[in-house]
């Protein structure tokens, strides 16, 4: 089971739980607190209905009486009471006078005047001066045949006379319960819908913010140059940036690791060179034209060391950063045709002939200092590998997809299939075929690095029977995107 999956259930269940709870103790203490405000209403009923009987009292209560005729078209007067969604057509109460011994003088029932209710709670409690209240059901069986009677004394000048009680079927109210119950569970639905969706919300969100922390490591791992993801939530991002800095840690003494091992290597052969050189420079009888030689071996093999030191370094740099500093708008023309300038000693030495097609108005936005370094690195390797004479393309277009490709060919001997995919490594180098040595081997590796820094690509391959050709791809200009990107 997946933790957003897990999360999503844990809240949900809850959220639900908690939410069913709190309705299921509204509910159940919904009747009683509508009974409780009935009371309420009775007990005012009662007293007033209490001080108009006592001025009554002295014409008695018998059928035909003022009290009982305006009791008689009460019980009749029609209703048309909307009360929320429950119509009220009929009046519902019930009331009953007793003396001080508890005998009915009135009801509206006339069937009981004359009964003995001394022993009803409602009566006997406030002939005793207390609060007289009491429900009683007509049928035992039947709660919804249930009453509430509330009683108030009579009083007169000579004291107290007689109870007044008022009572009401609780089965009026039930029609309000009901209609409260379903408001309540309607409620209750919404906030359990809204807890879903928020539940899920934030399943979402902590996966999702998981799955890019997870989604960084994994491209670290696999050696992509990726940098840590922004998380909204603190905790998150304090872990994202923990794990970026890990990362570089680590990566960061591999690196040094690697490259003291490969440098070391690397330098081993010049140094020879330059230490055989200068043993055999300190023999006295070494000839003038040997002696000339072995300086301008040692010449040639500092400056090779001079050079792997800077191409090492420049690549150090590009391999550990991560985006891109200082991106302008860079228009291909120019910059190949100051790069072709620079190289034009070099072309006039081998009296090569060079071609550049380059669309009109082709740009990209990169760094410029890497950009013409990548293309230094490939304009030195096609002239040291065209035989003199030979010839120079330089193109770049607009591909199919959205692309710039910048491409340049030089005839001459064709890579070796076994060299092909190794042609980017670091300290990988074919022999010259002038003169049969080796570059620093990282000038390719420079490249390719320049590359995936402005989210391009670099391919080598073969022209059967012509040449080279080396594809720098680099993404269009995007119009209104903002510059610095993360790689």
């Amino acid at each position: 089971m997946r933790l957003g999956f897990r999360v999503f259930v844990a809240w949900f269940l809850l959220a639900g739980v908690g939410t069913l709870l709190f309705y299921h103790s509204i509910i159940n203490q919904l009747p009683s607190s509508m009974r409780q405000a009935s009371e309420e209403v009775l007990v005012d009923s009662s007293q007033l209905l209490a001080e108009l009987s006592a001025l009554h009292w002295d014409d008695g209560f018998a059928p035909g009486s003022a009290f009982s005729e305006a009791l008689a078209r009460y019980r009749q007067r029609p209703l048309n009471a909307m009360i929320w969604s429950r119509e009220k057509t009929r009046t519902e109460l019930v009331v009953y006078i007793t003396d001080t011994r508890g005998k009915v003088l009135f009801h509206t029932d006339p069937d009981l005047i004359g009964e003995d209710f001394s022993r009803w709670r409602d009566v006997a409690l406030t002939l005793r001066g207390a609060y007289g209240a009491r429900t009683t059901r007509t049928d035992p069986i039947d709660d919804t045949s249930s009453y509430m009677f509330v009683a108030a004394p009579v009083m007169g000048a000579e004291g107290l006379r007689g109870v007044l009680s008022v009572g009401q079927p609780t089965a009026s109210l039930q029609p309000f319960i009901t209609l409260a119950n379903a408001h309540f569970w309607q409620r209750g639905g919404l906030i359990l819908l809204a807890a879903l969706l928020l539940g899920g919300a934030m399943a979402y969100w902590l996966t999702h913010s998981i799955r890019r922390l997870v989604s960084y490591v994994e491209r670290v791992r696999h050696g992509e140059r990726a940098s840590p993801p922004v998380m909204g939530e603190p905790e998150l991002d304090r872990l994202a940036q923990a794990t970026g800095a890990m990362r570089e840690e680590i990566e960061g003494k591999a690196y040094v690791e690697n490259y003291v091992h490969t440098l070391t290597h690397e330098m081993k052969s010049p140094l020879s060179a330059i230490r055989g050189a200068a043993e055999l420079l300190q023999e006295a009888d070494l000839p003038e034209e040997a002696r000339q030689r072995f300086t301008q071996n040692i010449d040639a093999e500092s400056a090779r060391l001079q050079r792997l030191i800077d191409r090492l370094l420049s690549l150090a740099t590009v391999e550990k950063r991560q985006q891109l500093d200082s991106v302008e708008r860079i228009d291909l023309q120019t910059l190949l045709a100051q790069e072709l300038q620079a190289k034009q000693s070099l072309v006039s030495r081998k009296q090569l002939r060079v071609e550049m097609h380059v669309t009109q108005g082709l740009q990209v936005d990169a760094e410029r200092f890497l950009i013409e370094q990548a293309l230094s690195n490939l304009l030195d390797n096609a002239i040291d590998f065209t035989p003199p004479g030979g010839h120079i393309l330089v193109r770049a277009e607009l591909t199919d997809h959205a692309q710039v490709r910048v491409g340049i060919f030089n005839e001459g001997p064709l890579v070796p299939d076994y060299a092909i995919e190794r042609v980017f490594e670091r300290f990988y180098s074919l022999p010259r075929p002038d003169s049969q040595r080796k570059s620093t081997g990282l000038g390719l590796s420079l490249v390719q690095e320049v590359a995936h820094l402005h989210r391009g690509s670099v391919r080598l391959s073969n022209v059967p029977g012509q040449g080279v050709q080396v594809d720098l791809t680099l993404p269009q200009v995007q119009r209104g995107a903002a510059a610095g990107r993360r790689a």
